[in-house]
């Protein structure tokens, strides 16, 4: 079994490793695995939270405010949340723009 150092992280794992121990990917930051990336307009955002509830990857925490703020380091931009979005307040755009 690998060590992963939050450091090095993803990359540097042996090829065919597995992740044992629980909560241990949380080192990981894939979100650099992405070539789009959600963004939300608050203006047309309800507060419902099914970004928070279908994303596969636990992005979106909620804040007292009532939206969710969106954590790239775990991203990997598959579009869920985007695609859950009732009000399509959520539109993936191509990392880097």
């Amino acid at each position: 079994m690998a060590k992963v150092d939050a450091i090095i992280g993803w990359r540097n794992l042996e090829i065919g490793c597995a992740i044992t121990e629980p909560g241990s990917s949380r080192k990981l930051r894939t979100g650099d695995w992405r070539s789009q990336r959600p963004v939300t307009d608050r203006k047309k955002c309800i507060k419902c939270g099914m970004c928070w509830i279908f994303c596969p990857d636990i992005v979106y925490s909620p804040l007292r405010s009532g939206f969710y703020k969106w954590d790239g380091e775990y991203c990997k931009g598959c579009g869920i949340c985007a695609h859950e979005c009732p009000k399509d307040a959520i539109t993936m755009v191509t990392e880097g723009d």
